[in-house]
């Protein structure tokens, strides 16, 4: 109950530190990652990096009608991010198949987001 609360109240603060988090990653010069070997698995941290950054929004702005503007403004992040990386840096490059791993975790986060909601209006009515 009480991570519940602090949750509750600080979770804008949250989305932030995700966001720039996301950016910081995106934009860093980071090393070959060689622990785990996966086929294609910066596609899938990318795809759950915007899945949790949309999940934490769209609580944050939780009025339905804020709903579009959040997906999209996550959605253009990615792509910005994307080319961020191409126009900032040296060591980042630009990658179609990111943008599209960024997108598909930010509606993968949105239906996640979508079910949250009607699990807590059926909790909420059948009382």
């Amino acid at each position: 109950m009480i991570i519940r609360n602090l949750l509750k109240h600080n979770i804008k603060y949250i989305a932030i530190l995700v966001t720039i988090s996301i950016a910081i990653l995106s934009l860093a010069k980071i090393g070959k990652q060689t622990v785990i070997n996966i086929s294609h698995l910066d596609k899938i941290e990318h795809a759950i990096a915007y899945l949790v950054l949309t999940v934490l929004w769209l609580l944050s702005f939780r009025e339905k009608q804020h709903q579009l503007l959040v997906i999209a403004c996550a959605i253009m992040y990615g792509v910005l991010m994307e080319f961020f990386q191409a126009n900032l840096t040296t060591y980042r490059s630009f990658d179609y198949f990111d943008m599209l791993a960024n997108t598909f975790g930010v509606l993968l986060g949105f239906l996640i987001f979508r079910m949250i909601q009607k699990k807590q209006y059926k909790l909420l009515n059948s009382k």
